[in-house]
Order: C-alpha cells, then structure tokens, then sequence
C-alpha cells in the first residue's frame, strides 16, 4: 500500500472532519460542570469510568465541596466514600485533593489556564489539562483519549499508542480550529458507530476515507 503524502492527508482529515460534524452537529464534552475546578475532577474521575458515571457521582461530590480549598482540607476518606463508584477511588482522592492544594498554593484557588502548570498539579497529565482548556477556557487543545487512539490509528491519521505523541502528530493534520471538537467528534462516533468489539463499518459513513474499513468492506468504496 503507498504511503500517504502530507497533502492528501491533510485533505481527507478535512474531509473526516465535515462529515463528522455533520454527523453529530452536537458534539461537546459529556462530563457535567460549571466551572474549572469541577471539569478538573470530573476529568480526573473519568479515568476507567463511564462520563455517565461521573455525572451520577459528582453532584453530591460538587455540593459538599466548592472550592479548591474545600477539596484540599477534605478529609482523604469522606472523599474516598463520595467518589467511590468511579473506581480507583484511593488514588483518584489523592490526586484531586493534590492538586487542590497545589491549586491554593501556587494559583490562589483558582484553577489555571496554562498546559505547563495544569500539568504540572498532582495527578494531572496533559489529557485533563487539555479538557480544561479546550472546554473551558477556549484554548485550542487535542484531547488523546482510548476512542481518540483507535479511532485516529483505524481511520490512518496516526500510528502508535502513545498519548503524547499521537497528541502532536494529530495537530500536525487536524486543523487548529478543530482540535478540541475533533476528540468529541471522535468519541460520539466511536460510541455510536465504530465501536471496539463490534464496529458497524456496513454503516459508515467514513468508509471511503478511512484505510481499515476500505479494507475490510472493499465493495462499499466508491
């Protein structure tokens, strides 16, 4: 098979992008919050756990505790009981309560709205920092989640596993307007259509554009 060049990529990564915008024109972060600090936690909760999940669990979570203050003086096993059905839940009080107190330390409670020192709290890698930023602040950011990784290696944008890396190479293709839509983009068509164990490649409407499904379905190319 003939390596693909830079500019044909490019081309068809828009054209991945059209239609998928075209297919869920609703797309956004699934995770319930109304500020910075509570998308951090939420994000933080959602490792190995459903968004829905998440949302079940982070209204009681978000009335007892308000502000990074509030989670930082939290004490570590009233925390653990609350968050609990997340899984993970030792480790993952840890870190909100870490990066509460980094938050009240270095940022005077308020969360802030750069990569270097989201990444830089406890427990805080560069895919929470990015849901922060893209989805709150506004900053141009590419989220690499699992849906984002299969789906981006399938469709033959990316190779690898490797969140960071397949972070920037996904920036090299993906225009910079579109990189905090693309992950939602991604994750609702991954959710609905290419679906791990059992993709619905017979009604994809990125069949054309995408290497595996052409492979696997040649006589629905056209």
């Amino acid at each position: 098979m003939p390596i693909e060049s830079l500019k044909s990529k490019l081309l068809r990564t828009r054209k991945i992008v059209k239609k998928l915008k075209a297919m869920y024109p609703g797309a956004h972060c699934s995770l319930d919050y109304s500020d910075p600090l509570q998308l951090l936690v939420a994000t933080v909760l959602s490792a190995q756990c459903t968004d829905a999940r998440v949302n079940k669990t982070t209204p009681a979570l978000f009335m007892k505790y308000k502000t990074a203050s509030d989670f930082a003086n939290a004490q570590i096993e009233d925390l653990e009981e609350l968050i609990r059905s997340t899984g993970f839940y030792k480790n993952k009080a840890k870190n909100i309560k870490g990066a509460a107190k980094a938050i009240v330390a270095k940022h005077g409670g308020k969360v802030p709205n750069r990569m270097e020192d989201l990444s830089d709290l406890p427990g805080v890698g560069r895919k929470t920092a990015n849901v922060v930023l893209g989805n709150y602040f506004g900053v141009a950011a590419m989220v690499v989640d699992t849906h984002v990784t299969r789906l981006s290696n399938h469709l033959g944008l990316v190779k690898g596993d490797n969140a960071v890396k397949l972070e920037f190479q996904l920036m090299d293709v993906v225009d910079k307007k579109d990189w905090t839509v693309f992950s939602h983009l991604l994750i609702n068509h991954g959710r609905e259509i290419c679906i791990a164990r059992r993709p619905k490649c017979s009604r994809c409407r990125l069949i054309n554009l995408c290497p595996l499904g052409s492979k696997i379905f040649p006589q629905m190319v056209k």
